[in-house]
């Protein structure tokens, strides 16, 4: 059974900043990408930030030069360091992995519960 658990969400003010984290726990055998996701309310869920296990990183638009996300392999844990928070990041962040379990060929994707960043003056 894997399990992803985010913390770190909660209230900012505009311009403020916010450390997301996702620790990945149970039994696997390899950690491939991770991410982050979110959703805000009547919109569809979209990738925030990716990481590969090398440590290539991409990102979606809105977010660059903003956003910046790191993992610590070692700790089986993603991270998304969230500066100059807007309003429109308000949303419902979700983590996301690629990970193959033991005696599995394939990898699959697994899903945190989601944490809830709103931006708020």
């Amino acid at each position: 059974q894997v399990q992803l658990v985010e913390s770190g969400g909660g209230l900012v003010q505009p311009g403020g900043s916010l450390r997301l984290s996702c620790a990945a726990s149970g039994s696997f055998f390899t950690i491939y990408g991770m991410g982050w996701y979110r959703q805000a309310p009547g919109k569809q869920r979209e990738l925030v930030a990716g990481i590969t296990s090398g440590g290539s990183t991409n990102y979606a638009d809105p977010v660059k030069g903003r956003f910046t996300i790191s993992r610590d392999n070692a700790k089986n844990t993603v991270y998304l360091q969230m500066n100059s928070l807007k309003f429109e990041d308000t949303a419902v962040y979700y983590c996301n992995a690629r990970i193959r379990l033991p005696l599995h060929l394939e990898p699959g994707d697994y899903w945190g519960l989601g944490t809830q960043v709103t931006v708020s003056s």
